[in-house]
């Protein structure tokens, strides 16, 4: 499961407001090849399910991840920071051995 803070929920969905997203949207999350750590996170906004596609609700929230990058995510929560380190969402991922100094990319 992947779940998600307070204050990723209120902020995503202040974002979807914005962008005036559809009823449905959800988060998609994944990991794909790349980054100083050699897997980087990957977050968007999306309303097609695919095939193989894993959902989760937390806090009113669905979270939609594909198979492979589930392997990688299981107990991750998404987090909201909006300090002076930087603003955005933060994963934080128990699977994850390494991290770079951004956050942004991790190892297992």
């Amino acid at each position: 499961m992947i779940t998600v803070s307070e204050a990723a929920k209120e902020h995503a969905l202040k974002l979807m407001k914005e962008d005036g997203k559809p009823e449905g949207t959800f988060i998609r999350v994944g990991v794909e090849g790349g980054g100083c750590s050699g897997l980087s996170y990957m977050l968007e906004f999306d309303n097609n399910m695919k095939d193989g596609d894993q959902a989760f609700e937390d806090k009113g929230i669905k979270i939609v991840v594909d198979r492979k990058s589930f392997l990688y995510l299981v107990g991750t929560e998404l987090e909201y920071s909006g300090g002076l380190n930087g603003k955005g969402f933060v994963f934080k991922n128990p699977n994850a051995s390494r991290t770079c100094g951004c956050g942004e990319s991790f190892s297992v």
